[in-house]
């Protein structure tokens, strides 16, 4: 007789959304809890992706 292998099923991606994140396409949106910052002394505009949370802040 021949050694039997198992099948598996292919894993699913945990968010289908997050793909776009890892390629650089991120939906940004104006975070509005953190407008001031301590470290630059200015104010700033602070946005984060909705699909993933990732944070970028940009300089007024």
């Amino acid at each position: 007789m021949a050694d039997i292998l198992p099948f598996r099923k292919p894993k699913a991606a945990k968010k289908p959304d997050t793909t776009l994140c890892r390629s650089g396409f991120h939906r940004w949106k104006v975070d509005k809890d953190k407008v001031f910052d301590v470290k630059q002394g200015r104010l700033v505009t602070a946005y984060r992706c909705e699909r993933c949370g990732a944070l970028k802040t940009e300089a007024r």
